[in-house]
């Protein structure tokens, strides 16, 4: 089969100025779900060379909800500017040396660009469905491909600039670097194209939005989360699918606390006699989805000074589950001394439902919600 030359694409519309007018949009998407992504990996992080913040007890919900609403935004950019672009594809290599250098580069960044963007938005839309069809670790991948596709997008951006900032000073309709084929109107103009494009990047952000926004829940078909659940929050994973059913109503069920040889081991009654206080905090997941309860139980700085821990200190908080990558989470300082952090024994004024993590949980501002561990079984002075 003989393949298409570049002369076969005669549409109006596959225009340097359609594509760079998407290309804008989507490099905007890119560098928020980028910056928004280096947030949540530096917030998961055991290490942290400057704190991550407490407050405001939103930042991480309204991060991980604009990291996901762009990138569903950039899926039909995306498509638009691949499909503007192909004909490029089969474009003869330049002759001279220094055209065929920068060809090879536009060439080589689109590769690298495109298959690392289809890379992310699959196996981020997978995430967020909690679905691994893969072994490899998806934070540890999905970071390292990051900067992978950023870098291919500026490299692409360097060796297009002259042509982008002139297609961009000039109307849209403008064919100054058009293609010599493409002469032959579209079934848009390119004007309808853009719009069409517009719209079709805010419809997939209205209808993934609303696992973030509340008022977005009814419309937003495709959101992850719907924000039913006990006291208005959503549950990720049950105490079936954690194994921790029996531990966690075992009557025999002790919080431990440990400091060195200082150990105390405290009942779940004990807990509750203990002064008690409710805060209104968010579990934000890097899926996308957020949701606000009102959370009461006892200050994780009250239960540190029982075993005399100073201030200033990170604890390793474990929970009963047998395995997975969170069955035990560090606890920063800054977040263990500050007072709206919470060892959870309540949610909107109910004892916590099993699968929110009875028979205690830990709930803390600004974190992500993998971190917000369920099932307490144990806070140590992490050495």
């Amino acid at each position: 089969m003989k393949l298409p030359a570049e002369s076969d694409f005669t549409s109006r519309l596959r225009s340097a100025a359609v594509t760079a007018r998407v290309g804008l949009w989507l490099g905007m998407c890119f560098l928020i779900c980028f910056v928004t992504g280096l947030i949540s990996h530096y917030a998961q992080n055991a290490d942290h060379p400057l704190p991550f913040p407490a407050s405001p007890v939103w930042g991480y919900r309204v991060t991980q909800g604009l990291h996901v609403s762009t990138g569903s935004a950039a899926v039909p950019l995306l498509l638009v500017k691949l499909w503007t672009v192909y004909p490029r594809l089969f474009r003869r290599p330049e002759r001279r040396l220094r055209p065929l250098l920068l060809d090879a580069l536009e060439r080589g960044s689109i590769l690298v660009l495109v298959a690392a963007a289809v890379f992310q938005l699959a196996t981020g839309l997978a995430n967020a469905a909690q679905w691994y069809p893969w072994t490899f670790s998806f934070r540890s991948a999905h970071y390292a491909v990051s900067w992978l596709a950023v870098g291919a997008l500026l490299v692409h951006v360097a060796v297009k600039l002259p042509v982008i900032r002139d297609v961009l000073g000039v109307d849209v309709e403008a064919t100054d670097h058009d293609r010599p084929s493409a002469t032959e109107p579209g079934a848009l103009t390119r004007r309808g194209l853009l719009r069409a494009t517009w719209v079709g990047s805010i419809g997939a952000v209205v209808v993934t939005a609303g696992s973030t926004v509340p008022l977005l829940r009814r419309v937003s078909v495709l959101g992850v989360r719907s924000g039913s659940g006990p006291g208005g929050v959503p549950i990720n994973k049950s105490a079936a699918a954690a194994r921790v059913v029996a531990a966690a109503t075992h009557p025999d069920y002790r919080l431990v606390l440990v400091n060195g040889r200082r150990t105390k081991a405290i009942t779940r009654a004990d807990l509750l006699t203990l002064p008690q206080h409710v805060e209104e905090l968010p579990i934000a997941c890097v899926e996308g989805w957020s949701a606000s309860g009102r959370w009461g139980g006892v200050r994780v700085r009250d239960l540190l000074d029982l075993v005399g821990v100073p201030a200033g200190t990170d604890v390793l908080v474990t929970s009963l589950q047998g395995t997975g990558p969170y069955r035990t989470t560090v606890l920063h300082g800054n977040f263990a001394d500050d007072p709206r952090t919470l060892l959870a024994l309540s949610l909107d004024g109910e004892p916590l439902s099993l699968d929110h993590g009875f028979p205690a949980r830990v709930v803390a501002p600004d974190r992500p919600g993998v971190l917000q561990t369920k099932w307490v079984s144990r806070i140590e002075v992490r050495t």
